[in-house]
């Protein structure tokens, strides 16, 4: 039964569980990985309304007004738009991020960047310099000066818009004073005489043949200036390795997030760029997600 365009059933008619199922059943007819979540992610933003409480109010009905606003959200993700792009925001690291087509929506699986980060400059806790390059919406910059308010950080993108949303999220998470944002490409939006004890990147890594057959959702909404990997994925990979040496510190970690197939390719780009002590860390789903390694002590810049 489809949602109306305008609200003509009795006033008991589209309650809250009524609206869900609605939802749920149309969404699953598109394959989204999630079609229940999605459909109360989206009915709780229009209400106002936590999950649970969604639960506790399943016979409300809704008014005119938000039946109109929650058709609006259905439509969208219909047409495959993100539910983070609708909502305006995504959580990350424990924290709320406000993200738009200007940038790529936050992974859980990009948290273990962070995690990865903070483990391999544990012995530097108090004072350090990290830079993120292919910051996005912020995400992994703040996160990590968050978590080391005593470093200092150096967040940069090729994008002067995603700089701007990923400004805003440092300046609405407490982070303004603890990152520097940058415009540019990769170690060029950085001083030539820069060094750091850490440099973390989620760069593009889609090759580019493979651009056209990823889900609608990503294929049609996120940037792919920001997915774009190149003929093989690696692109990135090589430039960020081949200048490591120039700007990390004898022992400073790199860390990249990489995608399916890839880490094993990544840690040879590393290995033959002077880096040594090369780690694979997993995502929670077991697959091979972080690459790090760090510049050797005798290593020359």
């Amino acid at each position: 039964m489809p949602l109306p365009n305008t609200v003509t059933e009795p006033p008991d008619e589209w309650t809250i569980t009524r609206v869900l199922r609605f939802a749920t059943e149309d969404f699953q007819k598109r394959r989204p990985a999630s079609p229940r979540l999605d459909a109360e992610l989206l009915l709780s933003e229009v209400l106002g309304l936590d999950r649970v409480q969604l639960l506790v109010q399943s016979t409300r009905v809704l008014t005119s007004s938000e039946l109109s606003r929650y058709r609006e959200s259905i439509q969208r993700r219909r047409s495959g738009e993100p539910v983070a792009y609708i909502l305006g925001r995504r959580e990350f690291f424990g924290r709320t991020f406000a993200v738009d087509r200007r940038v790529l929506v936050p992974r859980p699986e990009t948290e273990i960047l962070v995690e990865v980060a903070l483990r391999r400059t544990q012995h530097r806790y108090l004072s350090g310099r990290a830079a993120d390059l292919c910051t996005g919406s912020g995400c992994v910059a703040v996160s990590f000066a968050l978590a080391r308010r005593t470093w200092q950080v150096t967040a940069t993108d090729v994008s002067e818009e995603a700089l701007a949303l990923a400004r805003r999220n440092a300046a609405a998470l407490g982070a303004v004073w603890g990152v520097d944002f940058r415009a540019g490409d990769l170690y060029g939006a950085l001083p030539s005489a820069s060094r750091f004890e850490l440099i973390v990147s989620n760069p593009p890594y889609i090759p580019s043949a493979e651009l056209s057959t990823l889900m609608a959702d990503v294929r049609d909404f996120e940037p792919v200036l920001a997915l774009d990997g190149g003929a093989d994925g690696l692109s990135f990979y090589r430039r960020l390795a081949e200048r490591a040496d120039k700007h990390l510190v004898p022992g400073g970690v790199l860390a990249v997030e990489v995608g399916a197939g890839q880490a094993g390719a990544v840690a040879e780009l590393f290995a033959g760029a002077g880096l040594v002590d090369a780690e694979v860390d997993r995502d929670f789903a077991g697959h091979e997600r972080v690459v790090s390694a760090r510049r050797g002590a005798g290593t020359r810049s």
